[in-house]
């Protein structure tokens, strides 16, 4: 195996540090997070760092970028305290990588071939009309992360929307029905197929697969 040291990868251009480095972490999912401001201006940008946190109460987190670097989806999380996630598919791939550019505050990214801006009852954040698994969050927390400026912002989940045929009878959602796709790196898009299921682990007792 090749060995790279931190030191050596530090002396690396720009983009191609980039490049390295974020895809260390493997696949992840890629969601489209939607936002609205002031005058319900809205906002929509990709995300590939989300995390479960909790499923009761049911809390997932993503991270910020520092402010200066991109200032509107913290903005509107923090003016508003409301937010949605939606999943991405192969038909909206390109028009969600384009979310990723530096547009002004009252330029609507939804405004962009490929996706359709889509509100909702009791909802004061848009959801993308096109993605076939969305849900809606609430603001618990934003945590500053000292070391690099950049935000851990954690929601609790509201309201879910999703085709119920991607359902499974102990409830498990097969993404990979819906098309969902994942990232790597800061711009590959990958499908996704199912390998395999297991039941619950316990110590001593057989690898049981789930057909």
């Amino acid at each position: 195996m090749q060995y790279y040291s931190i030191q050596k990868i530090s002396t690396w251009e720009r983009f191609y540090r980039a490049n390295f480095i974020n895809c260390l972490s493997g696949f992840k999912s890629a969601t489209l997070i939607g936002t609205a401001g002031k005058n319900k201006q809205p906002n929509l940008a990709i995300f590939s760092n989300l995390v479960h946190i909790g499923a009761d109460t049911a809390l997932i987190g993503f991270i910020n970028r520092p402010r200066e670097a991109a200032p509107h989806t913290l903005a509107n999380i923090e003016f508003s305290g409301v937010y949605t996630m939606n999943h991405i598919q192969p038909e909206f791939i390109q028009a969600a990588h384009q979310t990723s550019a530096k547009y002004p505050v009252n330029e609507s990214e939804f405004d962009l071939d490929g996706v359709s801006i889509e509100w909702k009852a009791n909802c004061m954040a848009p959801f993308v009309g096109e993605s076939r698994i969305q849900y809606s969050m609430e603001l618990v927390e934003i945590i500053p992360i000292k070391y690099n400026g950049s935000f851990f912002i954690i929601g609790k989940v509201t309201d879910v929307f999703i085709d119920e045929n991607i359902l499974d009878k102990d409830g498990f959602l097969h993404i990979d029905k819906a098309g969902s796709i994942c990232t790597l790196g800061i711009d590959g898009y990958y499908s996704t197929n199912l390998l395999a299921r297991f039941a619950y682990a316990k110590p001593g007792n057989p690898i049981e697969k789930i057909n």
